[in-house]
């Protein structure tokens, strides 16, 4: 079997809603539900051995769905509702304590550096990386950024699809570009510089296209969007455009093929029905456009629809044998699913400014 390390997931989410209905979120992830797509059993028996878990605060309100197609099969939603910041650091703070409870449980590792993560993979422990995905939880100082890192995240990414105090991000929207409108604002300026300093990996997944610039300008670190697909492919906002791509390519750095199916499809809907060729499909376009070795997996499990031929982490192997038999070889698996996310992860855990 294929180790695979990923780039997304949401089961801190789906822990917390659980623990907030009264349920022991972290028997959840060890023993495993029959609900979402991602916990330890279903991890082991699909070779997930890691991967970066969202720190992600819902909207005071539903954050909300996509609007209803029209004919020609388009729609545009509005930008979910800003959070306000103590309500998101309440909430932040939860998942926090989430993740280190699992951790003293014995369900996880959560992991700082690249050996770290490649000893937990050799124990047999599941390597988690805190992430957090919107940073409404930080206040413009940052001192709180200094709490989280402190805490063990090394990955964030400025917005979710929402505007907050740092910058900008894109709707759900098709076909749009992702050009729809500011980037980041002074306060996300500083925090991309002292992300570098830190050494915490910077995610462009959500963010404008004026945002990733802003982000290619002022950080010295190689170009990341964990959990996203070629605009060439499918025009929603959230995927990345060609120009997007040359620039991560040339600054070595990662894009994290995204299962969503509405980031997949040509029509953009949300059909598990998806055959798992569209997958390899957005691979190929990647490979022939960053090269091997800047492609990887962020399949954003427990947070969007994704085909059934995967469902969920125990269905990873099927994505793996579809690239198999396609004549990706053992070289370009084990990059994909694994040695391209670590490389890139050392290169942005640098400290790189004083």
């Amino acid at each position: 079997m294929q180790p695979v390390f990923d780039g997304h997931n949401d089961v801190l989410l789906r822990l917390w809603q659980l623990a907030c209905q009264g349920d022991d979120p972290v028997a959840a992830f060890i023993d495993g539900t029959p609900q979402g797509q991602l916990d330890l059993p279903r991890a082991r028996r699909g070779g997930l051995v890691g991967g970066l878990c969202a720190i992600y605060v819902p909207s005071d309100r539903h954050d909300l769905a996509p609007s209803r197609p029209d004919a020609r099969g388009h729609y545009a939603s509005p930008l979910a509702a800003p959070v306000e910041r103590h309500r998101a650091l309440d909430v932040a703070t939860a998942f926090v304590a989430i993740a280190k409870r699992i951790e003293r449980a014995g369900g996880w590792r959560l992991c700082t550096s690249v050996e770290q993560i490649e000893s937990a993979i050799e124990a047999g422990s599941f390597a988690a990386v805190l992430h957090m995905e919107g940073c409404e939880p930080l206040d413009e100082g940052l001192e709180t950024l200094e709490l989280f890192h402190a805490a063990g995240m090394r990955s964030l990414g400025p917005v979710w699809s929402r505007n907050n105090a740092f910058g900008h991000g894109v709707p759900f929207a098709f076909p749009m570009s992702p050009d729809t409108g500011p980037g980041l604002t002074d306060a996300g300026r500083r925090l991309v510089r002292e992300c570098d300093r830190l050494g915490v990996m910077i995610d462009l997944a959500h963010i404008t296209e004026r945002g990733f610039w802003d982000v290619a300008e002022l950080s010295q670190a190689p170009l990341v969007a964990s959990h996203s697909n070629p605009h060439a492919l499918v025009p929603v906002a959230r995927n990345l455009t060609d120009r997007q791509l040359d620039a991560i390519r040339e600054r070595r750095g990662l894009v994290g093929l995204n299962y969503a199916t509405t980031m997949l499809r040509a029509d953009a809907r949300a059909n598990p029905a998806t055959p798992l060729d569209v997958l390899r499909h957005h691979l190929d376009y990647l490979i022939e456009r960053v090269g091997i070795d800047c492609v990887a997996l962020g399949s954003d499990f427990d947070g969007a629809p994704i085909p059934a031929g995967i469902k969920d982490a125990a269905g990873l192997p099927n994505l793996v044998d579809t690239l198999a038999t396609a004549g990706y070889d053992a070289a370009m698996l084990e990059a994909i699913c694994r040695s391209n996310w670590l490389r890139v992860l050392g290169e942005c855990w640098k400290r790189r400014c004083d």
